[in-house]
């Protein structure tokens, strides 16, 4: 056999698969960081999927402004802009003049247990209504430290702590029922342009639709909300 002439090919598959490594790496550090805000308004969000009754909404549905956020649960940058998102909603949601859509994006490479933990959300919705809904989203949210570190087993105390049915709840996670509605989700928030934890969509009355990628510091958000509401 011949070394010297299998030395090369050998070079570039070895080159090729780090090359391909390296790609890899970088495009799942791009997804984690999403501290990296953009905003901008893209064509691609003419594909939001149009609120309904299926969404989980907090504030006047009929609001000058909409935020749609695709979030997971496991993401810390999302645990930092649901405390933004919160605010936002006490300062504006009290007359009315915004609204809050929450929409899941677990992002699997990353956080393999918020998809789960999402589908737990919408086991809270369906045994507690939209009250219990956002009450075990806060929860989660403040009890988690990201990055897949909320044991499974919390899931059901958490159920128990805001009030639900701890045995229903059980029997609906446990059923995957909700699996279809999480990845409807999903898709949606990759069919807008979504690269990345959180993603959100603004919509206007005057149907216009602004794609905000990453974790927006609050007084940045707030610019946006007061820019949207004139």
């Amino acid at each position: 056999m011949n070394i010297e002439k299998l030395s090369v090919p050998i070079a570039i598959v070895i080159a090729g698969g780090l090359i391909a490594g390296a790609f890899y790496y970088s495009n799942l550090k791009a997804v984690q960081n999403s501290h990296n805000q953009v905003v901008k308004t893209d064509s691609s969000t003419s594909s939001l999927r149009p609120i309904s009754s299926e969404d989980h909404i907090i504030g006047n549905p009929n609001a000058d402004v909409i935020l749609v956020e695709y979030s997971d649960t496991e993401c810390p940058f999302c645990k930092d802009f649901h405390t933004s998102l919160k605010r936002m909603m006490t300062e504006y949601g009290s007359d009315g003049k915004v609204a809050w859509v929450y929409r899941h994006f677990p992002i699997d490479a990353l956080h393999p247990k918020s998809r789960k933990e999402a589908e737990a959300l919408e086991c809270a919705s369906e045994l507690g209504g939209p009250a219990k809904f956002w009450e075990y989203t806060n929860m989660i949210y403040d009890i988690t430290t990201s990055n897949d570190t909320l044991d499974p087993s919390q899931l059901p105390k958490i159920a128990k702590s805001v009030g639900l049915d701890v045995t229903a709840f059980n029997t609906c996670l446990s059923s995957g029922k909700y699996a279809a509605k999480v990845q409807a989700d999903y898709d949606n928030a990759i069919k807008i342009g979504g690269r990345g934890t959180p993603t959100s969509v603004i919509l206007t009355k005057d149907g216009t639709k602004t794609l905000i990628e990453g974790a927006q510091p609050y007084d940045s958000l707030k610019a946006i909300i007061d820019a949207s509401l004139k």
